[in-house]
């Protein structure tokens, strides 16, 4: 820049730059280490804020990975438990018919099926549930 592009300091400005006491040596290297202190410091936090966002990311990634996993997981078993649900309709049927006055017969039949099927179900359940910390 030329000597005209710089804009002269009012007086007012000059006396108060000049009303400051001068540091001294010591004072002025105090003051140099603090302000790289504080650079430091911001660079570190910048660091740990790069840190985090790519630790979030990270869990982010997982979590939909684990949430494909469960997902898959479900539509492969929803199909056996509605088939155990089928097998059960059709065997009370089956029996009740069966049976005629044998009813004790049917619930013990119906009740072996579908505490299989509370089974399956409840293993599912507890899958879910540990996959979510629940």
């Amino acid at each position: 820049m030329s000597a005209k592009t710089l804009k002269k300091r009012s007086k007012a400005m000059s006396a108060i730059g000049q009303a400051r006491p001068a540091m001294s040596r010591e004072a002025r290297a105090a003051y140099g280490e603090i302000q790289r202190g504080v650079k430091h410091l911001e660079k570190s936090i910048a660091e740990i804020q790069r840190s985090l966002r790519k630790a979030e990311q990270r869990i982010e990634d997982e979590a939909r990975a684990r949430i494909r996993e469960l997902r898959k997981d479900a539509r492969a078993q929803l199909p056996a438990l509605q088939s155990k649900q089928r097998e059960a309709a059709r065997t009370l049927r089956n029996l009740s018919v069966a049976a005629g006055e044998s009813w004790r017969d049917v619930k013990q039949s119906a009740d072996s099926i579908l505490a299989d099927a509370r089974a399956t179900a409840a293993s599912v359940i507890e899958r879910f549930r540990n996959a979510f910390g629940s």
